[in-house]
């Protein structure tokens, strides 16, 4: 029986729930508020660990589920809820009547600005995770381009595990990004000191831990367990880092070409305002809160409304390819379970 699945958000975890329906002989329609698809992952130029080209998993993922129906530069209305089934309106005027809806919204990054301590918005030479991410993809970046760079700093947890700033979990992909982007930076300007400032190196994930042993051994990458205190900058426009380095026990100065702050993820603003029109409960971290954390993470306490990816929390590349497969089999499964 071929059912209509609407999915909200066009990322990398829509995509992948858009293919694995098509296989089961569904009818996926993505509904995407941008211009184009793929979310962040699209605007990244190599994932860790392996540094795979971003643009290879988007574009196979593209490619795959090209058959789904797909809404660009579309928004959703409103969502009706109706006897046994939702009604969907989106922006462009079409309305859409399905028993499945699959959350894909995803996250965003930080806004580094909110720390004015670390001097985003303020200091020339501080940039954002993603900033570099756009300077890998396209090599223009003023305050990178065409300059003489010899020493680098990276600051973890910008945004995370921050109660002053409203988001206290952990962001589960700042430390190793921080380690990949070092690395990237280290194969560009090779004569660069790098330092990391982080709080708690957090590397779960299979080939974490190696890869940031490489960057030690091979590449001489500098960790600095401690916050840093104070950024300011100097009368050359170069940033002066003030940190504790509480391992050694003793504080640290640095003066630097380019500080990057690893933004961390909170809510898409999308999720929750998509989320109202259903009373979707949000989670005390704010993001979409499943019916459980561990056996039930894709489903919502909605009959028909599912999960996947970061809209429910922080989350890897592979995490979200799985969580959209999941999600899949739930809701073939309950097709399935309805035909009886």
């Amino acid at each position: 029986m071929k059912e209509i699945v609407v999915i909200i958000g066009g990322g990398i975890a829509g995509l992948e729930a858009a293919t694995q329906l098509l296989k089961l002989g569904h009818s996926p329609i993505i509904v995407e508020k941008s211009e184009r698809l793929g979310g962040h992952v699209a605007d990244w130029n190599r994932l860790f660990p392996d540094l795979t080209p971003a643009k290879d998993i988007v574009e196979e993922l593209i490619a795959s589920s090209k058959d789904a129906n797909i809404f660009l530069k579309t928004e959703i209305s409103f969502i009706n809820r109706l006897k046994d089934s939702y009604n969907v309106m989106l922006s462009n005027g079409i309305s859409i009547s399905t028993r499945y809806i699959l959350y894909t919204t995803g996250f965003k990054l930080f806004d580094a600005q909110k720390k004015e301590e670390y001097g985003y918005g303020i200091y020339n030479q501080v940039i954002t995770n993603a900033d570099l991410e756009q300077w890998f993809n396209t090599g223009k970046d003023k305050r990178i381009s065409g300059k003489e760079i010899s020493k680098i700093g990276f600051v973890h947890c910008v945004g995370s595990r921050d109660e002053k700033a409203r988001n206290s979990q952990c962001s589960k992909v700042c430390c190793i990004t921080a380690i990949k982007q070092a690395i990237e930076m280290k194969e560009k300007f090779p004569d660069a000191e790098i330092y990391c400032f982080y709080m708690d190196l957090r590397l779960f994930g299979k080939k974490f831990e190696d890869f940031y042993i490489k960057a030690q051994r091979d590449y001489g990458i500098h960790f600095i367990r401690g916050r840093v205190s104070e950024v300011s900058e100097n009368i050359d426009g170069r940033v002066i880092v003030k940190a504790e380095d509480t391992l050694a026990g003793k504080p640290l100065k640095v003066t630097l070409d380019l500080l990057v702050l690893m933004s961390g993820m909170v809510c898409n603003p999308e999720s929750t305002k998509a989320a109202s029109m259903l009373s979707l409960p949000i989670d005390s971290d704010g993001f979409l809160q499943s019916c459980d954390n561990v056996f039930h993470i894709t489903s919502s306490p909605r009959k028909g409304v599912y999960y996947a990816g970061a809209c429910t929390g922080p989350k890897t590349v592979p995490e979200t390819l799985a969580e959209a497969r999941s999600a899949v089999l739930e809701i073939h499964s309950d097709i399935t379970n309805q035909k009886k």
